[in-house]
């Protein structure tokens, strides 16, 4: 997936919960928390392969937020796009 279909995945989750249950702010939060989690994951498979001789019990608790694992724009980009998008509609829904 790229930024725009993380965004646009981001925001049908978003649009479904906030049109359950009228928060619009806990549709992004879901949604985002999804996208986190899943690039978080993400940066400690490559922290384990990186400098962990390939070992998961090798991974500190800071692991995935050692900067050295985050080096391309689209490792950012995947978990800020969803932030931004749902953040606005949340914004916008709630005014």
């Amino acid at each position: 997936m790229n930024l725009i279909e993380h965004a646009l995945a981001a925001l049908v989750i978003q649009a479904i919960v906030g049109l359950i249950t009228r928060n619009w702010w806990l549709g992004a939060m879901l949604a985002c928390g999804y996208f986190i989690g899943r690039e978080v994951a993400q940066a400690e498979y490559r922290w384990i392969e990186q400098f962990g001789d390939g070992l998961r019990v090798n991974l500190p608790w800071w692991g995935a937020l050692d900067l050295r694992v985050w080096p391309r724009a689209d490792q950012w980009a995947d978990w800020l796009g969803p932030i931004l998008a749902t953040g606005l509609v949340a914004w916008r829904m709630h005014r």
